[in-house]
Order: C-alpha cells, then structure tokens, then sequence
C-alpha cells in the first residue's frame, strides 16, 4: 500500500517511457496480467464523449495492487497540424487507497501497449519457423511501433508499406531498411503474397481484397474502436478464424465484426477465441492453417493498467 507521494505524482514523459520498457516487456507484461487471473470481460467500458475536436476517451481499469485511469483525445485533425492524433495523460493509482502514483504521456503509452498487444497476438497466431512477409498499413506512430515489437516475435524476410501519404510511406520503408530489412513502398495487392497484414491507420473502410489473403496468414487491425469503422472487409472476416480481447468488447465496437454481421455474413458466434484463450493455452498455438487468422483489436483499459504498471515498477515508482 503506498500513499501519496511526495512532491505530487512522478512524471513519466515519451523519452523516459522508452528508456524504462522495451516492446518485449511491454508483450511479457500484458501476458503475465492475463496469467495472473485478470479478466478482460469484466474491463470497464471505454466512455466516449464528442467535442468540436474529436473525441474525449476516458479509460478507468484496476486490478491487484493498482488502479489507473487514461483520459485521451482523440483529434483527427492533428496530423496536419504537426501534432499526435492521440492526446492525454495516464494517472496510475495505489489500489487500494487511490492515492496518486504517477502521470504518464498518454499518447506513447497507447502507441507501447497497443503494439505489445498486437505482438502477443502474434506470438501465438503467426507462422512460425521462418522469416515472413509483412504488408504493413498506414505510417504514423502505430505502424513504426508495430514494426519494432513484431520484429520481437518473428523474423521478418521483408516488410511492404502501404500508405495513404506516399512520403509518409517512403520513411517508414527507409526506417525498416535501416533496421537492416528489405523493405518498399507497395498497394493493397501486396497481400495476396504476405504471411502478415497490420493494419494500424484512421480509416473507416476496407483497405484491401480480403479475397487476396492466403490461407495460413496472419491479419492484425487496431486502428479502431468505432462500430461503423473498419479496416478489414467481410469477404476475409467470414473465411477466417477471428481472435479479439474481449468478446464483450469486441461485439460492442470492432466495426470489423458489427458490420459483417449486420450484412448477415456472420453471427455473433463467429469469434474464435479471445487473446486469454491463446496466452492460457485453451487454443492452439499457430491457429488453423486452412484459412486466414485475424487478430481484431479495439484497445482496452486493462491494457494500458498493465503496461503503466510495469514502467512505474522499472521506474521505482
């Protein structure tokens, strides 16, 4: 039990962050949460509220020794203005006397814990064995911190980058080639030929064919949390085994799922298994080599709990 500290909550900015956790234990430490008993099921739900910018998130989760809040913006408009799409701070609270611990940069925050849980996703779903193809969407913060933790769980043999902005597209390729991998700016028919598809962007409809995704490949999407958005199309949703955080979650906003079932593709049964299946072993490592794997992240407040507690721990906090 801790009580207030002294001097006000301990500061945690991007820089910092960075130094404290690496990707890898960002994964190990959404794995051991899940090990440890917690239940996404019972997460909180996200509260959303509308403003002239954008959106306001609010993200409240506890568990064991501590409880944490996100409180995010969500502002469309700030690409273009040279600013982070995603806004706020993370307040991480004593469990049991709510006291302030320490106040964390949101946005880098959520850029660690949503790669870390897409790279637990594919430490159990990807192929394994050999290097693979990756067909990387989008350029922002997302795609370069999905880059550097799925390269903490597979060997890459090259990396395809499908941008909307071509120069934007064009970095995030020089980056990789820099991190020594064969890496290229390509179209959404890269697909037909990757072992892996991220799709980590803002948009609203489909990126690619799900028609062109061989069976066997692996399908991460996180770029929303809105029922009427989506990044994946109902052709590969219906063919393929569909893995979530939570179904609870998954059914309340992955517009990947909502919208092929209102189309009558899919029924609500359609789920898979959930991220705790595959982290106990309740599913099989490496999923069903007859069709595609799909991996549908919403991002939860549990998450975010798991990943600020492990840089306060590093921090001493």
């Amino acid at each position: 039990m801790k009580g207030p500290a002294a001097g006000g909550p301990r500061q945690l900015g991007a820089e910092e962050m960075a130094a404290l956790l690496t990707p890898a234990g960002a994964t190990d430490a959404l794995a051991t949460a899940l090990r440890g008993g917690l239940d996404p099921e019972s997460c909180p739900q996200r509260s959303v509220v509308a403003v002239p910018g954008g959106e306001l998130l609010l993200m409240p989760a506890a568990s064991g020794s501590y409880a944490g809040v996100k409180i995010a913006g969500v502002a469309p408009g700030n690409p273009a203005r040279g600013l982070p799409r995603i806004t706020g701070s993370y307040l991480l609270l004593d469990g049991p006397t709510l006291c302030p611990l320490a106040l964390l940069d949101a946005t880098a925050l959520t850029t660690l814990r949503t790669s870390a849980v897409s790279a637990l996703a594919l430490r159990h779903l990807a192929p394994a064995g050999r290097p693979l193809r990756l067909v990387l969407f989008g350029s922002g913060p997302q795609a370069y911190g999905h880059l550097e933790a799925t390269l903490t769980v597979r060997e890459l043999a090259e990396v395809v980058v499908v941008a909307r902005d071509p120069a934007g597209g064009e970095r995030l390729a020089a980056h990789a080639r820099g991190l020594g991998l064969p890496a290229l700016t390509g179209t959404p028919k890269a697909v037909a030929d990757a072992d892996l598809v991220i799709c980590c962007t803002s948009a609203r409809e489909p990126l690619f064919d799900g028609r062109l995704v061989g069976p066997g490949a692996t399908v991460v999407a996180v770029g929303s949390h809105e029922p009427t958005a989506r990044e994946t199309d109902t052709a590969l949703v219906r063919r393929a085994a569909v893995y979530v955080e939570s179904r609870a979650a998954a059914l309340r906003e992955a517009g990947d799922l909502l919208i092929p079932e209102a189309e009558g593709a899919i029924g609500p049964g359609h789920i898979t298994g959930t991220l705790a299946d595959l982290v106990a072993g309740r599913m099989p490592a490496g999923g069903a080599q007859s069709c595609p794997q799909l991996f549908k992240s919403v991002g939860m407040a549990w998450e975010d709990l798991a990943v600020a507690v492990a840089l306060c721990e590093a921090a001493g906090v």
